[in-house]
């Protein structure tokens, strides 16, 4: 499958029912300045650009928003208690980011779209929601190059210090995304932009 813009990307999760069936069911928590992030939607680009008939599961589906009046824990285990009662199929995970920035020791967000582009990879930094009038709308801090090229690199943030690069290169291992979508290429864990390796 061709993918090129920001519009294809919407449009073939707008063309998937299981995926917006768990968007409008997220949008059904009013919560503040929400996506849903990370794998729900990189997942779904590579698949289709290796041209998967078969979703590739999800350990999680992950609901961010920013709320920074209320950082108590519990809300999010309420928010997800929520949402497994109107989808238990769903593995379900909500975070609140105006308080996430402690657990991953950076400074303060100012936005759920800035907590996305902390992310560790470029190819992950990326949220789907629908606004108030129901227009889907797409996150992408660091565009969407990376991930319709199928290049996995670190993100911007992370190369800003060892520690984050040494998290990145733990991911890229644990992950084993190339054992399943075998056209990637991995970016070396270094300050600079060299060429990615296959």
């Amino acid at each position: 499958m061709q993918l090129r813009t920001e519009s294809d990307i919407l449009d073939i999760i707008r063309n998937d029912d299981w995926m917006i069936g768990i968007i409008h069911t997220a949008s059904r928590l009013h919560l503040l300045d929400w996506w849903i992030c990370a794998g729900f939607v990189r997942s779904k680009i590579w698949d289709a650009l290796h041209g998967f008939e078969e979703r590739t599961p999800l350990a999680d589906v992950d609901v961010v928003y920013f709320d920074p009046e209320n950082t108590d824990e519990s809300s999010e285990k309420r928010y997800e208690r929520e949402l497994l009662q109107l989808r238990p199929d769903i593995p379900w995970s909500v975070k609140n980011q105006a308080r996430m920035h402690v657990l991953n020791d950076n400074p303060p967000y100012r936005s759920a779209f800035d907590d996305i582009g902390h992310f560790t990879e470029t190819a992950t930094a990326l949220g789907v929601k629908t606004d108030y009038a129901g227009e889907l709308l797409l996150a992408a801090p660091h565009g969407i190059e990376d991930v319709l090229q199928l290049r996995v690199k670190p993100s911007p943030h992370c190369r800003t210090s060892p520690r984050l690069l040494a998290v990145y290169d733990k991911r890229v291992a644990d992950k084993r995304w190339k054992e399943r979508w075998h056209l990637l290429t991995y970016a070396p864990a270094g300050p600079d932009e060299r060429q990615p390796q296959g």
